[in-house]
């Protein structure tokens, strides 16, 4: 497995983290527009920068920033015989602190990438997310039902 493969897609693990914690919804997004999104009990995956972006509009922001840090661990990725596509298994955990809710985990899963190489370049080409554990998310998330 090349390694420039695995740093490129784990890169792209983590971009997702940066810009959602940097508040930037719309990058984020558009780390999507070639790609499915979705969550079990969420109903049909969204597709595409404009839905996915859609998708995070419950996301709460303070000055531009949800006061998170979405901690991603125990990466493993495997890229496939013809070295076009690749799969990812990885946990998350969402750290907020806020003013009036003292630091502490609210939200830890798992995400379960599909990635795609198009002209030289790994893109998303599915996120699953799955919560396993659920804190206080009323200070993240106007729906409480959504997903980090």
């Amino acid at each position: 497995m090349p390694t420039d493969d695995v740093e490129a897609i784990r890169a792209l693990i983590h971009e997702y983290a940066e810009r959602i914690d940097g508040g930037d919804l719309d990058g984020l997004a558009a780390l999507f527009a070639d790609a499915t999104w979705g969550s079990p009990g969420r109903g049909t995956p969204l597709r595409g920068t404009e839905q996915v972006r859609r998708g995070y509009d419950g996301v709460i922001l303070y000055d531009g920033t949800p006061c998170t840090k979405h901690l991603i661990s125990n990466v493993t990725i495997e890229i496939g015989g013809d070295g076009s596509a690749a799969t990812a298994r990885s946990y998350f955990t969402v750290l907020q602190a806020r003013p009036d809710l003292p630091l502490q985990p609210i939200i830890a899963g798992r995400y379960h990438d599909r990635f795609e190489r198009v002209d030289g370049r790994w893109r998303f080409a599915d996120r699953q997310i799955i919560p396993d554990l659920i804190g206080d998310l009323s200070r993240h998330l106007r729906d409480a039902a959504g997903l980090a």
